[in-house]
Order: C-alpha cells, then sequence, then structure tokens
C-alpha cells in the first residue's frame, strides 16, 4: 500500500507511522507513505491522476496485476477482495465502487449510468437529470471514488492523460473517457458483506467527509444507542495507533452518550453527545455539547461547548462561550456556514 499525501501531511504520516505496524510481518505486504517527489517537473500534484501519474515509477517497481486506487478522506468499512473478485469474475478492464443513493439526492454526486449487466455506459459529475439504475429507478448509482484497474490499461491512461490539458482527475476525465473504449463496470457497494455489522447500522456506510459539517456529522453518527457506524465491532476492528494513558476517568458530574479517549478526566462536569479525544481534561461546571474535542484539550472551569470541532493542544478558557453567539464566534474563531464552530490546533504544554 502506498499512501500518496500532499500538504499538511505530517499527522497523517505520524498516525500511519505509529497504527500500522502490522504490514511487513507478511510478504510483499507494506506500507509506505509518498510524499510529492517532483519527478515530472517542479509542480505539486494537479489532481487525483496526476498524483498517480507522477509516482508511475511504483507501479512500474512492484509490477501489480492490479492496481486500486481509493481516496483517503471517506468513512467507511469495506472487504476490497470482494470487489477484486467482482473484477476478475466480469474480466474488467476498470471497476468503480459505486453506492446507490436516492434520485432526488443524485445531483450533488459523480453519476455513474450503467446497463442491465452493470457495464459503465455514462457517466456525468452532479447532474441536472440523473440517470436511474436499470434494476431501481428510484435511486442512482453515484461514484464512491474508488478505483481497479489493470496495471497496464491504467498506465496507458496516465500517459495520454498527462499529454493534454484536462482536469488529471480520475472522476473527471479518466473514467469517462475509458467508457467508450474499455470495458467498464460498476461495483454496487451494497452487496459488500461485513462481519460483526448491528442490524441497527446504515447498510453501505460511506461519507465523504470533505467539509467541516460532513466531518462533524461522521462523529456523531458514531453516537446513540444504535449508532449509523458503530465502532464495536470485534470481527472488522478498525486499527489505530496505541496511547500508553490509563482509562478515562470520570470523577462525577453527567456523561451522556459519549466517546472517551484514554486518559481524559471529567470532574463535576457535564458531557452530552460529544466526542472526546485522549488526555483531554473538563474540569468543574463545564459544559460540552455536540461537539468533538481534540487530544490533550484543557476545557477549562464553567467553559460552555455546543456544536464545536476542537483541536488538539487546546486551552478553552474558563467561562468561556462557544457556540451560542455567532457574531462573537465569527469574530474570535472559525465559523462554517453550517454553524459549527471550529477552534484551531493550540500549543503542547511542556511537562
Amino acid at each position: 500500500l502506498y499512501a500518496v499525501v500532499q500538504y499538511l501531511s505530517q499527522s497523517l504520516i505520524d498516525h500511519l507511522r505509529l497504527g500500522w505496524r502490522l504490514v511487513g510481518m507478511v510478504h510483499d505486504h507494506f506500507l509506505i507513505v509518498v510524499p510529492p517527489q517532483m519527478r515530472r517537473g517542479e509542480m505539486w500534484y494537479r489532481g487525483t491522476a496526476d498524483a498517480v501519474y507522477q509516482n508511475l515509477n511504483l507501479i512500474r517497481d512492484f509490477d501489480p496485476d492490479l492496481v486500486a486506487i481509493f481516496g483517503a478522506d471517506h468513512i467507511y468499512r469495506m472487504d476490497v477482495s470482494q470487489m477484486v473478485d467482482y473484477h476478475l469474475d466480469r474480466e474488467a478492464d476498470v471497476t468503480v465502487a459505486a453506492l446507490p443513493v436516492p434520485i432526488a439526492q443524485a445531483s450533488g454526486f459523480g453519476i455513474i449510468e450503467v446497463d442491465a449487466t452493470d457495464r459503465i455506459v455514462g457517466f456525468d459529475e452532479k447532474p441536472a437529470h440523473p440517470k436511474p439504475m436499470p434494476a431501481n429507478p428510484s435511486h442512482a448509482y453515484s461514484s464512491m471514488g474508488n478505483y481497479i484497474f489493470r496495471r497496464q490499461v491504467l498506465v496507458d491512461a496516465l500517459v495520454e492523460d498527462a499529454r493534454r490539458s484536462t482536469d488529471h482527475d480520475f472522476g473527471r476525465t479518466i473514467i469517462p473517457e475509458m467508457v467508450a473504449a474499455r470495458r467498464v463496470f460498476a461495483y454496487n457497494f451494497l452487496h459488500n458483506e461485513i462481519p460483526g455489522l448491528r442490524p441497527y447500522e446504515e447498510r453501505g456506510y460511506w461519507r465523504d467527509v470533505g467539509t467541516i459539517q460532513a466531518y462533524w456529522q461522521a462523529h456523531m453518527d458514531l453516537l446513540g444507542q444504535h449508532p449509523r457506524f458503530d465502532l464495536n465491532n470485534l470481527r472488522w476492528p478498525i486499527h489505530t495507533n496505541p496511547f500508553p494513558g490509563p482509562p478515562p476517568r470520570f470523577v462525577r458530574g453527567e456523561v451522556e452518550d459519549a466517546l472517551l479517549g484514554e486518559g481524559t478526566v471529567i470532574e463535576d462536569a457535564r458531557v452530552r453527545h460529544s466526542i472526546l479525544g485522549r488526555g483531554v481534561t473538563v474540569e468543574p461546571d463545564a459544559v460540552i455539547e455536540e461537539s468533538i474535542v481534540m487530544d490533550h484539550t484543557v476545557v477549562e472551569r464553567g467553559a460552555r461547548l455546543r456544536r464545536a470541532v476542537v483541536d488538539r493542544f487546546n486551552v478553552v478558557e474558563a467561562g468561556a462561550r462557544i457556540g451560542y453567539d455567532p457574531d462573537r464566534d465569527a469574530r474570535l474563531y472559525h465559523l462554517d456556514p453550517s454553524g459549527i464552530v471550529v477552534l484551531p490546533r493550540g500549543q503542547p504544554r511542556k511537562v
């Protein structure tokens, strides 16, 4: 697995370095972070296709039969081997992971048009009149941005694309131009079977977290008695880096519907429908509601947070009110159009 990163990637690099220590134990299994190396000129990646084109040397070095290209800003569970089997069964040149969405919402997605065999015959980015699925006229196929290519098909397409002035993007350029000449199929994500899912979870849960509101909502989807996306699945765990800290400690107060990271301490405070990271301290009389508070943040005495995203290493000062006065929030912090208040990363405290 190559993780192709660009700017502001250090926290992602650290996460992969610490959290994916199982790789390397099996032959030909690895995880390597690849920053821009300017192999094709003095430029950053100009699009998703250009990012892969600038790293074609890695594909040639490894010489795989298939290349899977998956976006890294989506939340979902997937057994990729099932998509690979589908790709091989249909002798496809390219397979695109597709999620059925209601027609009424489909104009906000890249929509795939298919025939009765799920072979792709059209690809339209955010169309005004989405084409429905042949077997389900109330829904349309939306592209998930996940692709499996035969290696040489991918190489040929990227080399040709690099010669021209295009968006250099898989969804806007590469896939639409392949539809007429190649065997391109849609893989229905709802057919992907994951062990251990609860009946109450949203089947085919997939979220693009490219906005603050989507990022916040994806966190809220982890909460409740019946979360849409339940992290408590021992048969399909989500691996992350270990944290050398004690369990969370709840001295007294009120905690309702919350996820608490290791080393978090709550003392005579109220936390409701929120996610607290690791090493968070919540002092007496503080109130946190519908918020995300990241690692090593201190919410001081009497502070109030509502619908906020607080980056790590912050100190929310005693008596602060965040999420209650939009005009004040806009002056002091970042106020998203959705009404969510964002506090940027603070400074680590010296121990």
